[in-house]
């Protein structure tokens, strides 16, 4: 595909804009762009912005001219949209058609100022996006306190629904023809996929998305936006890997030139390639031998996106999670979920004082053919009140349940300072599983440790590192997220520019804070006198504590910590991340530094085996 051009649309608001991309004569990109960050959600972590992408299509049949817009973007977008869309359509085009990727709050404000503006159309949506729409449209958004509700106007009346159950062709005038997918997950029980055949070009909505805002239509290599896609991946498509691989199966067999998901650039040259590293991506998932069951629903996103955070946080340690939305799970499906897993997740809002029916009837199945042996945490959203997780804590406690962590109230939507430490919370509450498991693996085995005696394992041990600590801080003010951790596998790796690699395992808290782009601190701890910061930051830590508590800190340049009592100090930019099995390569170009005791001998790490620090 060649663009010949793109048209910026005037900014009604300073961080957000629109440019259109001209793709084929009656098809353009409408591209909503943000260079911040939108939400504090868990997918927006890396801080790069983030696109909306939308597709028109327009037609002409004799004298009737029609329109079709696939993944209209958000209500956030509502400004910048509506303007570029009315200057979009040719004159005395008709807009007959909306097809809706998914179904969500903010999506629902946006749909309704396209009915007040172009009545006739007719929404597309699968089964469940329809009844979701039905659940939504009469529904205004909860306000925080000190916020007046809006009431002022009325709503408009929900269009009339096509929906598609299974999957079906939409016509269009001219060479153009949408084939319809629906592509049901947890996160997104109302997917629906859209495939142009001629072009070839799937839009993909939330499949293959990459939270970063650009101009590019597409992207330039395959590598060139793979961090952003692995990250956003992790963040959402992980916890259900399961759905996303078999929606893969089966986009296998369609003839794709090119992806367009909903958010990032699209995907030409290599994307059998992108799909390749979804289902590498989830092959560790599959293979893990412990398994969380995360039970879930949400009426506004914030209880999905407290899910979508301790998710992410188990899911660093190895241990699988299996999300379900309680709305739209059979009965067999959840029974077989619980019965198969080794802990539970479960979070509800509360919607007028209550919990969802779903999720009352989701806990008496937990309640009824859960194992007491497998432990529990329960976390949810609220506005005024919270008494859903009150029920949900009264009845599994009742019930002989032992809770991982203390239950998880959030008001409104998690804050960044919150999202991570819903992060370290998913993480210990995975580590203790493991634990559970392996104490169970050696009274098994008669508490023999076959790596430990392996001869290769017991030789790797004897490889050395320097001792050190790092530290890493990102943001400014109250909003600043700052984590440290005990380094030993580091080394130098390029003169020039000057550069090391430091391993960091997949669990640890720090590691969200190493992203390309990112710095850091390297503390090195002096022989002798390294036991006083070793005891700080071997400790553990609960889930957003300060590790820093009680230290005297210095600051480099770019603001990162400074121990006073370390030998030397490098600070680094992060420039390239490698997967090595359950750790992260990171490799960082050194941008500052300073000897601090110029007599002082680094400490050196001695292992006795190669199996563990």
């Amino acid at each position: 595909m060649t663009f010949p051009f793109f048209q910026k649309s005037k900014k009604p608001r300073s961080s957000l804009e629109i440019v259109t991309l001209a793709i084929e004569p009656g098809l353009l990109c409408l591209r909503c762009l943000s260079p911040q960050r939108l939400r504090f959600e868990l997918e927006y972590a890396l801080e790069r912005g983030s696109t909306d992408n939308s597709f028109l299509f327009t037609t002409t049949d004799s004298d009737q001219k029609t329109a079709v817009l696939v993944h209209p973007p958000g209500g956030i977008y509502a400004d910048v949209f509506m303007q570029a869309l009315s200057e979009s359509l040719p004159p005395n085009t008709l807009l007959s058609y909306v097809v809706v990727g998914h179904v969500n709050p903010n999506r629902v404000e946006l749909l309704r100022q396209l009915v007040e503006r172009y009545p006739s159309i007719k929404l597309v949506s699968s089964n469940p996006g329809a009844k979701l729409l039905n659940e939504l449209w009469s529904q205004r958004k909860p306000v925080g306190p000190g916020q007046k509700k809006n009431t002022s106007s009325s709503l408009p009346p929900l269009p009339s629904i096509e929906v598609v159950r299974h999957e079906q062709k939409l016509p269009l005038c001219g060479d153009y023809q949408l084939r319809l997918l629906p592509a049901p997950t947890p996160r997104w029980p109302g997917g629906l996929l859209a495939f142009e055949e001629r072009l070839g070009m799937l839009m993909s909505d939330k499949l293959f998305a990459a939270h970063i805002c650009t101009n590019d239509w597409a992207q330039a290599n395959s590598t060139s936006t793979e961090e952003e896609r692995r990250h956003f991946y992790d963040s959402l498509m992980a916890p259900m890997a399961t759905q996303v691989e078999t929606i893969i199966d089966r986009l296998e067999t369609l003839d794709i030139r090119t992806i367009a998901p909903g958010h990032g650039p699209a995907i030409e040259t290599s994307w059998r390639s992108l799909l390749s590293n979804y289902r590498r991506w989830g092959e560790g998932h599959y293979q893990a031998s412990l398994k969380v069951l995360l039970l879930f629903a949400s009426a506004y996103g914030n209880t999905a996106a407290i899910a979508d955070a301790l998710a992410r946080g188990v899911n660093r340690t190895g241990v699988r999670v299996e999300s379900q939305n309680c709305e739209f799970t059979s009965p067999d499906e959840l029974l077989n979920a619980i019965r198969q897993a080794d802990a539970y997740l479960i979070g509800s809002p509360t919607l007028g004082g209550h919990a969802p029916t779903p999720i009352v009837s989701a806990l008496g199945t937990l309640l009824a053919e859960g194992n007491r042996n497998n432990k529990v945490g329960v976390f949810g959203s609220y506005g005024w009140s919270g008494e859903a997780l009150d029920l949900l804590e009264r009845k599994l406690r009742d019930g002989g349940f032992t809770f991982g962590f203390e239950p998880i109230k959030v008001k409104f939507t998690p804050d960044s300072m919150m999202v991570k430490t819903l992060e370290e919370t998913g993480t210990l509450f995975a580590r203790d599983l493991i634990k559970l498991h392996s104490r169970k693996q050696r009274r098994a085995s008669g508490g023999l440790s076959e790596s430990r005696s392996d001869p290769a394992i017991l030789a790797l041990g004897r490889v050395v590192g320097s001792l050190s600590v790092l530290t890493a801080r990102k943001g400014h003010g109250d909003a600043a997220l700052s984590s440290a951790m005990i380094a030993s596998w580091v080394s130098q790796a390029s003169f020039s520019p000057p550069g090391i690699t430091v391993a960091v395992a997949k669990d640890r808290a720090v590691e969200d804070l190493l992203h390309c782009g990112d710095f850091f601190a390297l503390n090195l701890l002096a022989e002798g006198r390294e036991k006083k910061l070793m005891k700080q930051f071997l400790q553990p830590f609960s889930a957003g504590a300060d590790r820093f508590q009680g230290l005297e800190l210095d600051f480099s340049e770019n603001a990162q910590p400074i121990l006073q009592d370390s030998i030397a100090w490098l600070e680094g930019c992060v420039k390239h991340r490698m997967e090595c099995g359950d750790h992260w390569l990171i490799y960082a170009e050194v941008r500052n530094g300073k000897v601090i005791d110029p007599d002082g001998v680094t400490a050196v790490h001695h292992r006795k085996t190669g199996a563990n620090y």
